[in-house]
């Protein structure tokens, strides 16, 4: 099992920009697939982005342009960073691991995080 914390959520004013950090209680994520998940109240959970652990990468189209995930941080870490957010994006932030390829199905994922909101203010 591995624990998942999220930090770096936050309200910020649409259009503006916010990094969200997925840190591992285990030493490193290789080996594992880290996707994040977002969920609005009332909405479903989604997939927002993942990222393997050779570095493959997987987007929702709804933020294709603007989020970017990426684990250059160090071996325990996964960011992502959330460019030109709009209030649509306002949700709860969840990052999850698994040991396969990227999944958008998020009852594929292992172990996830507490969560982090994200707020975009109009």
């Amino acid at each position: 099992q591995v624990q998942l914390v999220e930090s770096g959520g936050g309200l910020v004013q649409a259009g503006g920009s916010l990094r969200l950090t997925c840190a591992a209680s285990r030493r490193t994520f290789s080996g594992y697939t880290v996707g994040w998940f977002r969920q609005a109240p009332g909405k479903e959970r989604e997939f927002v982005a993942g990222i393997t652990w050779n570095g493959g990468t997987l987007y929702a189209d709804s933020v294709n342009d603007r989020f970017t995930i990426s684990r250059a941080r160090a071996e325990n870490m996964v960011d992502l960073q959330m460019n030109r957010l709009k209030p649509g994006d306002t949700a709860a932030y969840y990052c999850a691991v698994r040991s396969g390829p990227n999944s958008v199905d998020w009852t594929r994922y292992d172990d996830w995080g507490q969560g982090t909101q994200v707020t975009v203010s109009s």
